[in-house]
């Protein structure tokens, strides 16, 4: 694992439920949202400086990137980053490169790597939407690893559940805390279970993993719908309280 900040750190093959996460701000960010595709999912695009990010392109990822240009004409495209493996969140991969830079690399949990192939066929038979097949990844990430975007740093928190390889995005930047959670964690909730790979006491583990190591103050940006706070999950997600609870 590499890292500017974390150490990827394991217990017994457990990761512990406190992230050892660098909470020194450092850096600012830009963060703009295009919500896109059937299921209406969160796209991200993050700026430092005149480098971004795109977290999440989840469908007609030519649009998405033409969005990008139209929103940060000056900004290099250095990343495509996905918080887990599920065809809503990895559509676009392959239209965004074939406009932005086939060149661009494309990051991924690696335990979310070797499934995306069946979550795409998952899509069409379950719910009939066809998507596109993301090319293969070009960096797998683990706890502990970090993206670096201008003079920010995006670290790694690993918080499967939703599926087996799901990560948290973390930012402490000069302004404030911010994290990109994808479906892990929702306003008073979480993401499904019952999906392929799913896991309901994984979910409920990696929901005090982000009560515990996330500062309260921190701005989450989830998969679908609205921001959150870690103060107001804390204060009202009763998943979250539970599995607190049952952690400690």
């Amino acid at each position: 694992m590499d890292g500017c900040f974390m150490d990827g750190c394991f217990m017994d093959g457990k990761l512990p439920l406190k992230a050892n996460l660098e909470l020194e701000g450092r850096g600012s960010l830009r963060v703009a949202t295009i919500v896109n595709g059937p299921i209406q999912t969160n796209t991200y695009i993050v700026v430092s400086q005149d480098h971004a990010v795109m977290i999440d392109p989840a469908w007609e990822g030519e649009k998405l990137a033409e969005r990008a240009l139209a929103l940060f004409p000056t900004a290099h495209l250095d990343a495509v980053v996905c918080t887990h493996g599920h065809a809503d969140h990895v559509g676009g991969v392959a239209g965004v490169r074939r406009v932005l830079g086939e060149d661009i690399p494309f990051m991924i949990s690696a335990l979310d790597a070797p499934h995306l192939a069946e979550a795409v066929r998952s899509m069409e038979t379950t719910w009939g939407i066809d998507t596109e097949m993301p090319p293969a990844p070009d960096r797998l990430l683990e706890e502990g690893d970090t993206v670096e975007v201008g003079d920010a740093c995006l670290q790694v928190l690993s918080t499967p559940g939703h599926t087996p390889g799901g990560i948290v995005l973390f930012a402490a930047t000069s302004d404030a805390n911010i994290a990109f959670v994808g479906d892990t964690l929702f306003p008073g909730g979480h993401g499904r279970v019952d999906l392929p790979g799913g896991d309901e006491g994984l979910i409920m583990r990696s929901l005090a993993r982000i009560g515990t190591s996330l500062p309260s103050d921190t701005l989450c940006y989830v998969g679908h719908n609205g921001t959150t706070t870690v103060s107001r999950e804390l204060d009202s997600n009763p998943f979250m309280a539970y599995a607190l609870r049952h952690e400690h």
